[in-house]
């Protein structure tokens, strides 16, 4: 009986001590569950709510300014950016909120921003900013590693693809795919076309993406003007075919321009954030019927990022093996 006593102790505090430092134990979500930023309370805090718009909750409930939360494939972590260290970098937490801590423990005067996940959960991408430098750069990290490694320069909001191997980001303003293992990058839209293509979102079967554009030359003017307005308003989302073709406009050009769209795991709905009534709310559009949902109806909202637990990957993706891509066996 001693002996036993002396077991269960160290293997008691273990699971105690382990609540406040590890993921091991955090509950993914049962159902489906979106997390978005909101200022409603006049300062951004990372909150989640079903994809009906209901059960909207705050999870990070701080004084810093919290925002751009991703969940992890399997919906156990999400990463977020905060500035609660003094200037905005990367954090994890819990699904509920709980166990805030830093993603890199040594503090840095660059800027991070725009997270995306890996697909196997082991590596992040993000977007640096120097701003002595005015230079955007994305870098990939490895979780529970210090040194991230450069993968382009002059480019920003990374989407990691479902099979791993690409990333899409913004280059120079245009809509890039880039090769992670050897770096090559293709554009999908034409040369000719305008610059200004930037946020893309995967859809799980990796053969659609969404993305903001503005579609319209720039005018002839530097300064905010009446006419610099209403260009900046035509900004709205597309979507494209991952071969390039098949190009949409999904959100009419009338009214507030709209950003930050996110692709729903099966894409067939796409979050997007647009200006209504001196605010910023987040809408579902039905990509099929075109019906469009607002989801939040007070103050400031913007982003939006889905989990589903039907598309959530439990085993690393291997795609030089796959004939198939991950999203389409969850159809199945």
């Amino acid at each position: 009986m001693k002996i036993l006593r002396l077991l269960v102790f160290p293997i008691t505090t273990l699971l105690v001590s382990n609540v406040s430092v590890s993921p091991l134990f955090a509950e993914a979500p049962t159902t489906p569950k979106i997390l978005f930023t909101s200022a409603r309370d006049e300062n951004y805090e990372v909150y989640i709510m079903n994809p009906d718009g209901s059960e909207q909750v705050n999870l990070t409930q701080h004084r810093a300014q919290d925002l751009q939360a991703v969940w992890s494939p399997t919906g156990e972590q999400i990463l977020f950016i905060s500035d609660r260290g003094g200037i905005r970098d990367l954090y994890l937490m819990d699904p509920d909120g709980s166990n805030a801590r830093r993603f890199f423990k040594r503090k840095t005067k660059i800027y991070r921003k725009s997270p995306t996940w890996s697909p196997d959960g082991k590596q992040i991408a993000y977007t640096s900013i120097d701003w002595d430098r005015l230079k955007t750069t994305i870098y990939i990290a490895t979780l529970g590693e210090q040194e991230a490694e450069e993968l382009v320069s002059g480019a920003s909001y990374p989407a990691w693809s479902p099979n791993g191997g690409e990333i899409a980001c913004s280059v120079s303003e245009r809509l890039t795919l880039i090769n992670v293992r050897t770096g090559v990058q293709k554009q999908l839209l034409p040369k000719k076309a305008l610059f200004w293509q930037r946020q893309p979102s995967w859809s799980a079967a990796g053969d659609k993406l969404v993305f903001t554009w503005n579609n319209n030359p720039i005018p002839p003017v530097a300064a905010k003007t009446p006419v610099w307005d209403a260009w900046q308003d035509k900004e709205t989302i597309y979507m494209i075919n991952r071969d390039g073709t098949g190009l949409q406009q999904l959100i009419k050009e009338a009214g507030p321009y709209a950003w930050a769209p996110a692709l729903s795991r099966n894409g067939e709905e796409v979050l997007y954030t647009q200006e209504i009534n001196e605010g910023r709310q987040i809408f579902k559009l039905d990509v099929n019927s075109g019906i469009q949902t607002q989801l939040t109806h007070i103050g400031w909202n913007s982003g939006g990022d889905w989990f589903d637990p039907v598309y959530a990957l439990p085993v690393e993706p291997k795609p030089q093996l796959l004939t198939t891509t991950w999203g389409d066996i969850k159809k199945r």
